[in-house]
């Protein structure tokens, strides 16, 4: 693991290539004085930079015996050979000057462990510098040899410790680059990083000349062989084109000119993720959270002791420099900003002839543009440093909530659902990462004021005193909106919570709900939990307009107030001060609207920082619970004394009590018992996971830990069995043979690197079983927990796997398994039965027969139900018992297991040559080019048609219009100077300016609340529909898509959708009409502007399609890599179990810090790409600006001086409006993305109509049951090759069928072709003479039951779980839960009926949860059941109740079973045996029995001789 953390094996080659070429001055000597200084480094990789100029004793090592020289030419007679060549000089030669080398470093250091960079650089000049320009090439022969013997002898002396810091290759590539790179190389910059970095992130170095690397080392750069620390080292590679930011020079940083070759590129092909500089250290996930998780723990003492207050002090005091530095630049900003309006009125006396001195004019355009420019470089690394800021500290909370996931308590796990986090990642990190952007407002707030005050004093007088007051009431007006604003965002988030709870829960079963034709309420549910959520959406909402009405109001209103003071006050007014006091109006807006804003953002940050803090305070599991004994120490492998455990200690009932429990190394140990006896429970307290009451659990050895429910990772099949362990092919293969994987992946299109859907949906459940058996033999681990890992497979795979997988395994591994096949238990060195959490009896099999009714109850069962196979063998066959056992035992086992193989071998070589093969999970969709126009019309126009947008940009125009003309009211109506005499009476200035002021604020509200309600109205359609094609889609698409994808777009795009689109859209459409606004008056002083004005906007233009290109992929790569951090987050919850007992919580981190890390990259450059642009449409609109004033200076009497005066204020404002046209142009760009991602999934292709009104069967229908299929072809996706492969067979109505087969011949996708979750390629199932692909599938679905496979649970009641429709009475459900053996066990909770289940139905057992789904086929007695595998999680005795409970209740009905125990099928009426998707046998249990070769009764003779034998004879 120690690799990902490391730099890329290129850098470090390149970084030592330098020295020999850049001499004393370059610094590439402190990575090898720091590796010398060290204890670290791995093995090392030796790789070199250009195979021309190695050392000619040095390439034999690279190219073997037969080296040919690099230069020589194919045409001679003679290829030059290294024998050819001349020895080297002893001066040359490695023997001749390492010993030198080494005593001179010994001695100026002391030791080599003491050298520094300083001495290291010093000495390699004294010894180095030889006629430079004449002999480079030879000096860096030497330093190269020197440096390479010294790191090789140290090599040899590093500890384990040092070893497991430093990554293969970087050091002596080192030294082999310090060489050989030409003196031009900019190599520098990533070395001082590097040496500034002691976390040490893959800093990718760029060349200058890429023609100069040589052929071996490109691939490093290009190739899949690099791996980046932060993006996933299977497809992420550094780009060789870009220099990275912490590489980059002062003026490339200046000018963001770093950022430009990914632009360039971005314009050339559509980026993908390797396309992107990496990271810097700072900004990466690896080097930033290690410091903020210690500052943290070091602050409050445990993360569990966090308050909001220390995170909030520890997020800042890990990112203080970034804050600070940003800080500085938005004082520059904010000093800058009113240089202008300081200058207007100067400007405005000099235009009238007011002259101070010679070429003041001039003076003044140059401090005007000075100023401007100074402004626009702070506000863009302003902007630019609070976003990289906002970056880092999401990163940390993100890694942080996940490294807190894998730690929590199942009880915590209850508070806090997996939906609920995920929105704590989503939107309440990014929230945090947002405040950024408000975090210097406050004190900017106030300095702008300030200097506002000073300037409109000088402007104004006293009047300036009503302007400050009236500021202060517009900011005061501000604060209960900005409060009630915070309420409302939190009652926003909690119920997006409880929506996203409900979403997430019901995506993971999706499959449960269609199959019971639940999809409309579910549906219906999430749409409720939306309307609650739309009430404070509303309410936010409508404070948001509300707010934005006050802030476009502020300005007209202070500048009436002021005004109408100085008419009152006497003070005359001149359009020089009127103009000032204007543009110092137009930038007090700014304060005046971030204000509420900030306070708002304050309370919403506060609220998700309090969450997120919450969330840090729920329990862990305790780490006490489990005394670790390190391997040898002890004899016993576990061992618990007086053990009491429970998983809720709130409660006073326990799990498990009074455990004493002694198992030696080596032992096999069974546990059995009845549902719910605490069997799981047992594993669970032994891998740590229940908290412990009293008593001492102690464990000498590792753990490998599988679970009763399949956890697979989404992934390769390869991936999932090496789990993080290093490729052994031998073992490998061992092992895929032990769990008889081998043949499985031969079907599968890519073997073992086909890659898994989520929670392994493209396998069956005997197959995943088994992947997760594979996994743990691979880990090699002293102690083996298996929780009835034979419950899925098939008899025939259940032995193999009994014997190779547990008795197989060495005699020093110990096996606890829990099962319920009794079968399985005479091989035990121990037995331990349970019943209500207690170890009733244990010892071996013959010992506690006869000592407990417990075990006798569980083989009676068993017994039972071998009895009736028997019986039926007896019947057709008329033998005795003892002839029975003959003949069974006729064949040896080793012919035996050759015959039962010989049934799964055939037709194993089909000809699959035909079949399109492809994954089943595909790379998330993502659209290329430019957005198009109709995805913004779409957006425009879903409310209400558009009807409302004629009516925004009217309100739009007539607010702008009445704005610039109640400017020009002012700057013509007063005079020039206090001389000049006023045209016009103050009664009548003030009049017609208020009623324009008036005017445009009545339009201002217009505008606002009509963009409200139609971003409000349009969001909510978007959701309803999305929802509805999500919900209709098939099942397919579930299959294929992760549910992280699905969950990003209901949570962070209907977001975006509900809150930032609207306002964004028509933001952008109101700044273009104020810019329009701003040309119009600048061209009424200086038409002359248009000039510059047409090429510059020329040109800005082309700059912005030339980034918008980029930007659109980047904003399209954020979205598509969030979805996989959702993602691994949503698989790490479900499976942290499985995670901790194997310890893999470091490597799972570390995934998930790559992850983050591929989010970072493209959300920051994307930042970046955008202060780029708005660097150069600075510049250019201070262009406009300078020539602008130069005119009116060069030709001051070509206009009034108080319209010069106007286009100059104007003028001033350009820079900023262009800024935001841009921003918010550039955003909405980024953000229409989700638009446009929602309405992906607004046309998704749908399943069948759930009902066809004319093809609607009668109620009675099916009256009968049969069921008719015919030339059956079935595949998963048209990819993918068929499943099913031409079946014909009747299942007779009231008759009873047996499906058996290998797990993956097709048993389950018969079941879902059924109830058409799949639709057949070819081929038809008709049912009562009704073909079911002409009717509704809702008519289909509610007519068929199913106990399904994985038994389902969805939290809220026992009630709302057997009826979620709300059909039947409570008595009825009564008298289904005691028919399913549940009465008494709901009747002795406290809610009855009502009591509470968890998500998922954690707080019942897996064997409860199927009683569960028996109780719902039992209220709707359906006259078709299907029991898929149901009976696979439960005893014998609860599997016997189960199928009396069918006979009894579904006599008269076609029951389709579908088991691997041979029990549940044996007495049907005719038993369907599949292979490879085909009908292999179909007949009566009775005739197949009979013949002896038939594949049944061959699985029958095996199940009957291991029942009688066991595994260890």
């Amino acid at each position: 693991m120690h690799l990902i953390f490391s730099r890329p094996t290129t850098l470090f080659h390149r970084e030592a290539v330098a020295l020999s070429d850049l001499a004393p001055e370059t610094v590439v000597c402190g990575a090898i004085s720091d590796y010398l200084d060290s204890r670290n480094s791995t093995d090392v990789l030796l790789t070199f930079n250009n195979m021309a100029k190695l050392a000619p004793l040095e390439e034999p090592l690279l190219k073997g015996d037969s080296c040919v020289s690099n230069n020589s030419d194919p045409r001679n007679e003679k290829n030059l050979d290294h024998e050819d060549l001349p020895l080297l000089a002893t001066d040359d030669n490695a023997y001749g000057i390492y010993p030198t080398f080494k005593n001179k470093l010994e001695s100026e250091c002391g030791s080599v462990r003491n050298v520094t960079t300083l001495k290291l650089a010093k000495l390699v000049e004294c010894l180095s510098q030889r006629h430079w320009m004449f002999r480079f090439q030879q000096v860096g022969v030497r330093m190269q040899s020197k440096l390479v013997a010294m790191i090789y002898a140290k090599g040899l002396t590093l500890s384990c410790q040092s070893k497991e810091v430093r990554s293969t290759g970087p050091i002596l590539l080192e030294a082999v680059a310090l060489s050989d790179l030409a003196p031009e190389t900019v190599v520098c910059g990533a070395i001082s990083d590097y040496l500034d970095s002691r976390n040490s992130t893959d800093v990718l170095l760029t060349f200058n000349n890429m023609a100069k690397l040589s052929p071996l080392e490109e691939p490093l750069l290009k190739g899949d062989s690099c791996v980046s620390n932060n993006s996933d080292p299977s497809k992420t590679r550094g780009n060789g084109n870009f220099n990275s930011y912490s590489s980059a020079g002062f003026f490339s940083l200046l000018t963001f000119s770093w950022i430009s070759p990914l632009i360039t590129l971005g314009n050339e092909k559509t980026l993908d993720h390797e396309d992107l500089p990496l990271l810097a250290t700072d900004d990466s996930a690896y080097g930033i959270y290690p410091t903020f998780k210690n500052k943290l723990e070091s602050e409050c003492g445990s993360v569990r002791n966090v308050t909001t207050l220390k995170l909030a002090k520890v997020l800042f005091l890990s990112t203080w420099q970034g804050i600070l530095l940003s800080g500085i630049f938005a004082f520059l900003y904010a000093c800058a900003s009113f240089v202008g309006p300081y200058l207007i009125d100067i400007l405005v006396q000099y235009l009238n002839g007011k002259h101070k001195f010679k070429s003041e004019g001039y003076v003044l355009a140059m401090v005007f543009v000075a100023a401007k420019l100074v402004e626009c470089l702070s506000q863009r690394h302003w902007m630019f440093r609070f976003q990289q800021v906002g970056v880092r500290m999401q990163s940390k909370l993100v890694a942080m909530i996940y490294a807190k996931g894998l730690t929590l308590s199942c009880q915590s796990k209850e508070v806090r659902s997996t939906g609920e986090i995920i929105n704590l990642m989503t939107v309440d990190a990014e929230r945090i990462g947002e405040f950024c952007w408000y975090m210097h407002d406050p004190w900017m707030c106030v300095l702008q004021v300030s200097l506002a005050f000073l300037i409109l004093y000088r402007s104004v007088g006293l009047a300036s005193l009503v302007a400050l007051a009236a500021s202060v009431i517009v900011m005061l007006l501000d604060l209960p909106l900005a409060s009630l604003q915070g309420k409302f965002q939190g009652k926003v988030m909690e119920f997006k919570d409880k929506r996203m709870k409900a979403t997430s829960e019901i995506l993971n079963n999706m499959r449960i709900i269609k199959l019971q034709a639940w999809e409309m309420k579910f549906l219906s549910k999430i749409i409720q939990l939306r309307k609650s959520e739309e009430v404070w959406l509303k309410k936010f909402l409508a404070g948001t307009a509300y707010i934005r009405i006050l802030f476009h109001n502020a300005l007209p209103f202070i500048a009436v107030l002021t005004f109408g003071s100085c008419v009152l006050m006497g003070i005359p007014l001149e359009s020089g001060k009127v103009l000032s006091a204007l543009a110092t109006f137009r930038i007090l807006q700014m304060p005046i609207y971030s204000l509420p804003d900030t306070i708002s953002m304050i309370a919403q940050t506060k609220v998700s920082l309090d969450r997120i803090a919450s969330y840090l305070r729920l329990d862990e599991l305790q780490t006490d619970v489990v005394e670790k004994l390190p391997w040898g120490s002890s004899d016993k492998a576990i061992e618990i004394v007086d053990g009491i455990f429970s998983w809720d200690l709130s409660v006073p009932n326990t799990t498990l009590e009074s455990i004493n429990l002694t198992v030696f190394h080596g032992m096999r140990v069974a546990v059995c018992g009845t549902v719910g006896s605490g069997k799981s429970s047992l594993l669970s307290c032994i891998i740590g996971e229940v908290p412990k009451i009293s008593g001492t659990l102690k464990i000498c050895g590792t753990k490998a830990y599988v679970s009763q429910s399949p956890w697979i990772q989404s992934g390769k099949i390869e991936d999932n069995i090496l789990f993080g362990k290093e490729m052994e092919r031998e073992k490998y293969e061992k092992v895929l043979e032990s769990c008889s994987l081998t043949k499985d992946l031969e079907v599968l299109p890519f073997g073992d690197q086909t890659i898994i859907g989520e929670k392994g949906i493209n396998l069956s459940g005997g197959q995943k079983q088994r992947v997760q058996i594979a996994r743990a033999l691979y880990q090699d681990a002293d102690i083996y927990l298996f929780d009835d890992p034979f419950s899925a497979v098939d008899a025939h795979t259940g032995s193999h796997l009994f014997k190779e997988c547990l008795l197989g395994l060495p005699k020093s591994k110990t096996v606890i398994y829990i099962t319920h096949q009794v079968e399985f238990l005479p091989d035990a060195d121990l037995i331990l039965v349970m019943r209500d959490g207690r170890i009733t009896q244990s010892g071996k099999y013959n010992d506690i027969l006869k000592t407990g009714t417990d075990f006798m109850e569980l083989v009676g069962a068993h017994k039972a139900a071998l009895s009736s196979i028997m019986s039926l063998e007896r019947r057709p066959t008329f033998k005795t018992s003892s002839t029975t056992k003959e003949d069974t035992n006729s064949l040896s086992d080793s012919e035996l297991d050759l015959n039962v193989e010989n049934i799964y071998d055939q037709n194993d070589k089909f000809n699959d040559t035909v079949e399109p093969k492809g994954q089943l999970v595909q790379e998330e969709e993502r659209e290329k080019g430019r957005v198009g126009f109709k995805v913004y019309w779409k957006y425009i126009t879903t409310a209400y048609g558009g009807a409302l947008v004629p009516f925004i940009l009217l309100s739009q125009l007539l607010t702008v219009g009445l704005e610039v003309a109640s400017n020009y009211w002012m700057t013509l109506a007063t005079p020039v100077s206090a001389t000049a005499e006023p045209d016009i009476g103050s009664l009548t200035l003030m009049v017609v300016y208020v009623s324009l002021q008036i005017g445009g604020s009545i339009f201002t509200f217009a505008r606002a609340f009509l963009a409200v309600i139609a971003g409000y109205k349009t969001a909510t359609m978007l959701f309803n529909k999305m929802h509805l094609c999500t919900f209709g889609a098939p099942i397919s698409f579930f299959d294929a898509t992760p549910s992280g994808r699905i969950l990003n777009r209901a949570s962070t795009d209907q977001s975006a959708l509900d809150m930032n689109i609207s306002n964004l859209v028509w933001t952008t459409t109101f700044s273009l009409i104020q810019f329009l606004g701003n040309i119009f008056v600048m061209t009424q002083a200086a038409w002359q502007v248009f000039i510059v004005l047409i090429p510059v906007m020329a040109a800005c233009i082309w700059y912005q399609r030339y980034y918008s290109t980029t930007a659109r992929e980047l904003a399209r790569l954020v979205g598509t890599c969030q979805a996989p951090v959702i993602q691994h987050f949503s698989e790490t919850i479900s499976g942290s179990t499985t995670i901790r007992s194997f310890e893999q919580e470091s490597r799972f981190n570390d995934i998930n810090m790559k992850l983050i890390d591929r989010y970072s990259q493209p959300k920051l450059y994307s930042a970046t790409a955008m202060e780029w642009l708005n660097f150069k449409l600075d510049i250019l609109s201070t262009l406009t600006f300078a020539f602008c004033l130069v005119f009116l200076i060069y030709f001051p009497n070509s206009v009034t001086p108080g319209i010069a005066g106007l286009a100059v204020t104007y003028g001033l404002n350009l820079n900023a409006l262009q800024f935001k046209i841009i921003w918010f142009l550039c955003n909405l760009e980024n953000k229409i993305i989700s638009v446009e991602r929602i309405f992906q999934y607004t046309s998704l292709p749908s399943e069948a109509p759930l009902v066809i009104k004319d093809k609607k069967p009668d109620c009675s229908w099916p009256s009968s049951g049969e069921v008719y299929i015919r030339d059956l072809q079935v595949r998963y996706a048209p990819h993918l090759p068929l499943v099913l492969r031409g079946l014909t067979c009747t299942f007779t109505a009231g008759a009873k069928t047996g499906i058996v087969g290998r797990t993956g011949s097709g048993k389950t996708t018969l079941v879902q072709t059924l109830f058409r979750l799949i639709e057949p390629v070819a081929g038809h199932i008709v049912i009562d003479s009704i073909n079911i692909s002409l009717i509704g599938i809702h008519d289909l679905r509610s007519k068929l039951s199913i106990i399904p496979q994985d038994p389902t649970m969805f939290e809220g009641t026992v009630r709302t779980n057997l009826d979620p429709l709300e059909e039947y009475t409570d008595e009825e459900i009564w008298e289904a839960l005691d028919m399913c053996q549940l009465g008494d066990e709901v009747r002795r909770k406290d809610g009855k009926l009502d009591s509470i289940v968890t998500e998922n139905g954690e707080n019942w057992s897996m064997g409860q949860r199927q009683l569960v789904c028996l109780g719902r086929v039992l209220l709707k007695k359906n006259k078709i059941l299907v029991l898929d595998e149901a009976t696979a999680s439960v005893d014998t005795a609860t599997d016997n109740i189960i199928q009396h409970t069918v006979k009894q209740h579904f006599s008269e009905c076609t029951v389709i079973t579908i088991a691997h125990r041979i029990t549940s099928i044996i007495d049907s009426d005719m038993v369907l045996f599949l292979n490879q998707g085909l009908i292999e046998e179909y007949d009566s249990p009775k005739k197949l029995l009979k013949n002896k070769s038939s594949s049944l009764a061959q699985l029958v003779a095996e199940y009957t001789r291991r029942s009688n034998s066991g595994f260890g004879n």
